[in-house]
Formats: structure tokens, C-alpha cells, sequence
């Protein structure tokens, strides 16, 4: 199967549902379905082919959801390139990829001029929205024409010929952040997005009446599955550009009756800060959470303020969409836990000699699924870090490069990454762990807890913290709240209370960030 016939199907299905809501425009299945052809012709006519890369530099807006369906149903791999990418990365995801094309926004032709010289590959420019005429580069020979424009030139809404494409052959390229160097280019096929959407859906147990708001960039993978999983089973999709403003995000579910809501943890903290009794959640069926694990402070209260909403703690990575999800009714009994490998998938716990380890022994977590990815896009050294030889003859599994603990019934428990985990006074530290006891303090809203470099300790423990409105506390009473409940390797040597922490793209904390204000 591909992952254009979600749409297809859907859209035979439920012709005239509507799919979309994004500000005031809503479509229906047919709606999207015939611009997305028309749109497919259109990229086809511009020189696109099976298998090659395109990418996608829009926010949350209608023309990035037409575009995924579009370059999949013209046999093409689309690449979701985060809106506030600077220019020279951007260069280098296009270079890298050697894209031949790039839809993005008219608006920023012209502030991106310095990379049209720079990307030989690329030859097709498809611009959205009003602003400045494009400029054709003859001496480049690159092609600048708007997407409107291609709809209107290419009539035909018949489904374009199939590209020949099976569920082996590649629909996505995702590039992870590149914190630590260049961005590496996860490479998905048809059937590792099929797979995962499959089963994600399946223990959501979503029905084509569910009506999903997403605030989550379409860049970060968590936002798009929103999207194609919706498309598979049918439910529409509320799209909001952020979560800048919470209030009306509120309004937004409440208006719109939705019945799930994916969050991450930064977004939980700030609603928990809010008064929710003033909104209608009636409808509200589902709460699910990735990118971090959610403090366990933070579940009980959500359980608390939301008694009949289900909440779906789960874990995942790039490399393999989804690896668990805590049934719901154990979200009471062992709410520190981020469940279970999902359906169609085997995870466990492994020691450095790839050992399998029994209940309460911390090691790297190991995921062998359909949903495992196929490499990073030519980089056959990191890949074969990531990818291992499994238990059964010819085939590879994902080791993850983070460590997790699983209790005598096999429900995981996320310790922290590899490289985070912090050695003092011989001891290791799981930043985790002590999170979670701050984010237990009736006053703290948020934590982040880091190692930085100390002589005699080899690396001290700092946190991080915010605290809730009209909530009073100092360095020090959060100190003795640590002490009384950590052991005493594990206590911060330095708490530091600052109005906000910085955050990434896709609403996570920057550790990295807090890590280089302190070592700078």
C-alpha cells in the first residue's frame, strides 16, 4: 500500500466530509482530492519524477497538506522543511538531498536569494501566496511558477498514473534537528509510514467521526502524522499555526468539538497554569503526549482537571515514528511508565554487548518493527550505528542510543538519552529523575536538569525551573525539596529560577541551549 491511498480512499468514501479547517477555509475529501491531482500533473509537467525529493517550506496551511499528498501522488519523496529554517541550512537539506524542487512561501523569494546560486540541483521554485513577483534566473535555468497558477493551468483531476512506486520505495525524507552537526536525512518508506500510522491509530482507537487539533509543525513528525493519520481513517483535521496563544487554540477545541488533542510536555505545563473550568471539554475524548515523557505530577493533575478524557502517554523517535503507548487504564497504576511496544512491533531492553536485560535493569532500548526506518539518506556509518544485525537472520533493528528500564510485566520506563545522562561523584544521574521530583513542588511549572563541567565532580548537577503564577518559591526551598527527596549524589548543586526556558522548534526544552548559557 502507499500512503497517498489514505487520502483516495478516504476521499471515496466521504466525498464531501470535511477533512481541513484551517482558519476560514474548510475543505472536504473531494476538495482535496481533485487539487491534489491537479496539483500532481502540475509538478509532473515541471520536470518532477519518481523518486525525487521535494521539499515543503510552508507553516501549518492548507497548500502544505495539498503539497505531502501531491508530490506522493506524483511518485516523488516529500521533504518537510521547518518554516524558520535560516537559509544556510536549508542549502544544505537541498544540497544534501539534491531536491529538484521546493514549494514555499512567495514572501520569502526574496530574502532567500543567496540560495538559488547555491543549490545546482535544484531546478522547479513553487511559490505560495502574495508578495513579489518571482524572478527567473536564466543563467540557472531554474523554473519559478506559483501553485496557483498550477492548478489552473492543469485542469485534470483525474489520480495521475502510478509511478510504479511500492511500499519499499521511499515517501518521506524527515531531517532531525542537527544539534550537534548537520541534520541527517531519515529516510521512510511507504511501508514504515503505513505501518506506523497503522498502528498508532489502531490503540487510539480512532473512528472517522474524531476531529484532531493540531498546533505541531507538519515539520516535526509528531505534527504530520496528525494529518496522515486523520486521512487514513477518515476524521478531520484542525489546523492552528502554534500554540503561541493558548487561549485561542481553547476556543479553537471547544468551537470545533474536538475529540483529540495531541500535546507535548511544555504545552501541558502551560495549560496547567490556566483556568480550564471556563472552557466546554465535553467532547473531548482523547490526550496524547511524545517528544518527553510527561511529569507525573503534571498526569495527575490533567486526570484531575479532565476525569473522563483518556490520556496516551507514549515514546518515539524519528527513526521509527511510535515504539510505545501506556494503555489507558494503567495511566492510574504506573503513570512514571511510557507503556509497551505497540501493535506489529518487539522492543526491549539491551546491554552494551546487545545482551537482552531482565525486569529493572537499565540498558538501551531495541525496537524491531515495519516501522524502522531504512537508513539515513547516504550515510552509511551512522547508519550502521543505529541499525544492528537482529536476533533473526537477515534483518536489521533499531537501537535507539536511549536508555530505559522495564518492570517484571514488560511496561518501560524512559531513564534518559545515552549522552545525557549525567556522572557525578562516580555516580550516573538521569536528568529524568530528578525532573520529575521538581515538577512534584506545588510551585514549579517546569524543569530541566543538566550536567556541566566541574573538576572535582566531573560534572555537577544544574536545574532549571519555572514556576507557576502567584506560586512563591526560592533556589533554596526547592533545594531542601530535593534533598528530602533524592538521594544525595542526585540533589542539583545549583537551581536557577528564570522566567521561561528556551524551547526548539517542536516545543521541546533545549537542554543544549541551557547547557551553552552555562558554559558560556
Amino acid at each position: 500500500m502507499q500512503l497517498e491511498q489514505f487520502l483516495e480512499r478516504s476521499a471515496a468514501a466521504h466525498p464531501d466530509k470535511v477533512a481541513i479547517i484551517c482558519g476560514d477555509r474548510r475543505l472536504t475529501y473531494a476538495d482535496i482530492e481533485s487539487q491534489c491531482n491537479r496539483l500532481a500533473h502540475g509538478l509532473i509537467a515541471e520536470g518532477v519524477q519518481r523518486g525525487d525529493r521535494v521539499g515543503v517550506y510552508l507553516d501549518n496551511t492548507v497548500e502544505s497538506v495539498l503539497s505531502v499528498w501531491a508530490i506522493l501522488k506524483a511518485g516523488a519523496v516529500f521533504m518537510m522543511v521547518n518554516p524558520t529554517t535560516k537559509s544556510d541550512k536549508l542549502s544544505y537539506v537541498l544540497n544534501n538531498s539534491r531536491a529538484t524542487a521546493l514549494i514555499l512561501p512567495r514572501r520569502k523569494l526574496n530574502t532567500l536569494g543567496d540560495v538559488w546560486p547555491e543549490t545546482p540541483h535544484l531546478k522547479s521554485i513553487v511559490t505560495v501566496g502574495v508578495g513579489p513577483e518571482p524572478m527567473v534566473d536564466a543563467e540557472s535555468g531554474k523554473s519559478f511558477v506559483a501553485l496557483d497558477d498550477l492548478l489552473i493551468r492543469h485542469a485534470d483531476d483525474s489520480q495521475p498514473p502510478r509511478k510504479r512506486c511500492i511500499d519499499i520505495d521511499l515517501a518521506a525524507l524527515i531531517y532531525t534537528s542537527g544539534s550537534t552537526g548537520n541534520p541527517k536525512g531519515v529516510m521512510l518508506t511507504h511501508l514504515n509510514m503505513v505501518s506506523a500510522a497503522t498502528s498508532i491509530t489502531t490503540y487510539l482507537e480512532n473512528r472517522h467521526d474524531d476531529i484532531v487539533l493540531n498546533v505541531l509543525p507538519l515539520s516535526f513528525d509528531y505534527g504530520l502524522y496528525q494529518v496522515l493519520m486523520a486521512f487514513k481513517f477518515g476524521g478531520t483535521v484542525v489546523l492552528e499555526r502554534g500554540f503561541t496563544y493558548p487561549h485561542a487554540v481553547l476556543e479553537t477545541v471547544v468551537r470545533e468539538r474536538v475529540t483529540g488533542l495531541p500535546l507535548v510536555p511544555t504545552m501541558l505545563a502551560i495549560l496547567l497554569q490556566m483556568d480550564l473550568s471556563k472552557y466546554d471539554f465535553s467532547h473531548l475524548r482523547y490526550v496524547t503526549n511524545t517528544a518527553a515523557a510527561l511529569p507525573v505530577e503534571h498526569i495527575r493533575q490533567l486526570r484531575q482537571l479532565l476525569p473522563h478524557v483518556t490520556i496516551y502517554s507514549m515514546y518515539g523517535l524519528t527513526e521509527c515514528k511510535r515504539v510505545s503507548y501506556l494503555p489507558p487504564d494503567q495511566i492510574d497504576i504506573r503513570p512514571a511508565s511510557v507503556g509497551r511496544g505497540m501493535p506489529n512491533e518487539e522492543v526491549y531492553v539491551v546491554d552494551d554487548q546487545g545482551r537482552r536485560l531482565g525486569g529493572g535493569e537499565v540498558g538501551e532500548l531495541v525496537v524491531r518493527g515495519a516501522n524502522v526506518m531504512k537508513g539515513y539518506w547516504e550515510l552509511p556509518d551512522e547508519t550502521n550505528q543505529r541499525l544492528k544485525p537482529g536476533p533473526l537472520p537477515n534483518e536489521m533493528q533499531l537501537h535507539t542510543g536511549d536508555l530505559f528500564r522495564a518492570d517484571d510485566e514488560g511496561y518501560l520506563y524512559f531513564v534518559g538519552r545515552k549522552d545525557d545522562i549525567i556522572k557525578s561523584r562516580g555516580e550516573k544521574v538521569a536528568p529524568r529523575e530528578v525532573e520529575n521530583v521538581l515538577c512534584n513542588h506545588p510551585a514549579v511549572a517546569e524543569a530541566a536538569v543538566i550536567g556541566i563541567p566541574d573538576l572535582i565532580l566531573g560534572q555537577s548537577i544544574k536545574a532549571v525551573v519555572t514556576i507557576r503564577p502567584g506560586a512563591d518559591a526560592t533556589e533554596r526551598d526547592l533545594l531542601r525539596h530535593c534533598a528530602a527527596n533524592l538521594e544525595d549524589f542526585m540533589v542539583p548543586q545549583v537551581i536557577e529560577i528564570r522566567e521561561s526556558l528556551p524551547k526548539t522548534g517542536n516545543g521541546k526544552v533545549n537542554k543544549r541551549e541551557l547547557a551553552g548559557v552555562t558554559e558560556g
